[in-house]
């Protein structure tokens, strides 16, 4: 019997990642509202104001809407979230919870709900629990190996959902404590600063003393660890073995990054819809896995490792790095003032870097999404130009943009993406 495809599962923390995600090729988008998710921050969330937007286009497409609120919730907040989920009903398909509060009120609300991976659903009793509580999906705990999802999917009854791309959090479950810790702000109410990523010294901090008392020695010694992202997970990246993760039974392949660029939405996003229709069709390889790796490569991303699917704890789980390995890089270069749909060109004024003919440009915007071209010829008026500099204007020929998005140069930079 043929296996139904997975759903591929977008991250959208704004329009435009949104818009991206569904271009792309994602079967659904998960979102946040600005409050009670794992992102918590401005800039990659949604408002009551947009939310019903995202859900037309969605629905255009065909793609189902799920909404995070799946942060720690307390006492005083209760009404807030009740509020916030009889608002969504009416236009997300299900919501991401990690506390048996807010799965009571979606009951209540007559409202699909998953379990999110903070509830470290890691067994298939665990998974059946959930299910008879009204869990529609378990999206299980990342310290799984294939094997276990495998098993937890052919024995629980109820899909389940892995990442299958992305930020690995160092702790279990991403319930980490070193953001509160440190500076206050809680990642398990999507405040995280990310300490983990940053460099780390060991420094000594006693005084040895001979029998007087008097000091032998300082404690001002200090050694910077190297590698000094001791603490920084690699990135989690399964194209090479995306048929595994699919042959394991998985219902929903997730991709993380709601706090990423629309860029890293689109590429990754298009990468594995590339893979999986592979996988399903039965003409999916290393080769073609290879290829696709390298296509994320160019957008934002740490060292890319297997996470925990092949073993825990995991030997070569930390990266050497603290930043990107992105192989390009985007450089504001201006603002689309114009577009002419019969012709099929926009028009550009030049407000940062110079565009030339034969550069790689993408244009985002919350309606365009992310449009990837190479200029092919550069225009004014009736004059033809090789180089549009600073301060000017010039037309190339685009797809469908709008006024007022914003135009990139992607740069490739000089060292290749680990």
């Amino acid at each position: 019997m043929k296996r139904n495809a997975p759903e591929l599962l977008a991250p959208a923390g704004d329009m435009t990642s949104l818009q991206a995600a569904l271009d792309s090729g994602a079967d659904a988008v998960y979102l946040g509202l600005g409050s009670y998710n794992m992102r918590s921050r401005s800039g990659v969330n949604f408002t009551c104001e947009t939310l019903p937007e995202a859900a037309r286009r969605c629905r255009e497409y065909g793609a189902k809407l799920y909404l995070t609120l799946n942060s720690i919730v307390f006492e005083g907040e209760l009404a807030e979230v009740d509020e916030m989920i009889a608002f969504a009903v009416p236009y997300v398909d299900a919501f991401i919870v990690a506390d048996w509060g807010v799965a009571a009120m979606c009951r209540r609300h007559g409202a699909a709900f998953h379990m999110s991976t903070q509830m470290s659903c890691s067994n298939s009793v665990a998974a059946k629990f959930m299910k008879e509580q009204g869990a529609s999906r378990i999206v299980l705990a990342r310290e799984c190996t294939l094997d276990e999802v495998r098993e937890i999917a052919a024995a629980a009854g109820v899909e389940v959902e892995v990442f299958v791309h992305g930020a690995q959090c160092v702790a279990e479950s991403g319930r980490c404590f070193l953001s509160h810790d440190a500076y206050g702000c809680s990642a398990n109410r999507g405040e995280c600063h990310q300490p983990c990523r940053r460099r780390f010294l060991i420094k000594a901090v006693d005084r040895y003393t001979d029998a007087n008392g008097n000091p032998l020695h300082d404690a001002d010694a200090e050694f910077e660890v190297t590698p000094h992202t001791v603490l920084s997970a690699k990135d989690l990246c399964s194209l090479p073995f995306l048929d595994k993760i699919v042959a394991a039974g998985a219902a929903s392949l997730k991709i993380e990054g709601r706090a990423r660029k629309p860029e890293y939405v689109r590429a990754v996003v298009r990468a594995y819809r590339t893979a999986l229709d592979a996988v399903m069709d039965g003409t999916f390889t290393q080769e073609l896995a290879s290829r696709l790796v390298e296509d994320t490569k160019k957008v934002f991303h740490r060292e890319l490792g297997v996470g925990l699917f092949f073993g825990r704890p995991g030997a070569d789980q930390y990266t050497a790095k603290e930043d990107s390995l992105a192989t390009e890089v985007k450089r504001h270069s201006g603002v689309v003032i114009d577009y002419f749909a019969k012709a099929g060109v926009a028009q550009v004024q030049i407000q940062d870097r110079a565009l030339s003919v034969g550069d790689h440009v993408q244009v985002h915007g919350a309606t365009t999404g992310v449009v990837d071209l190479k200029i092919e010829s550069l225009r004014r008026d009736d004059e033809t130009l090789e180089r549009a500099e600073r301060g000017t204007w010039a037309t190339f020929p685009c797809p469908r943009v709008r006024v007022g998005d914003k135009v990139f140069l992607m740069e490739t930079v000089a060292f290749s993406g680990a």
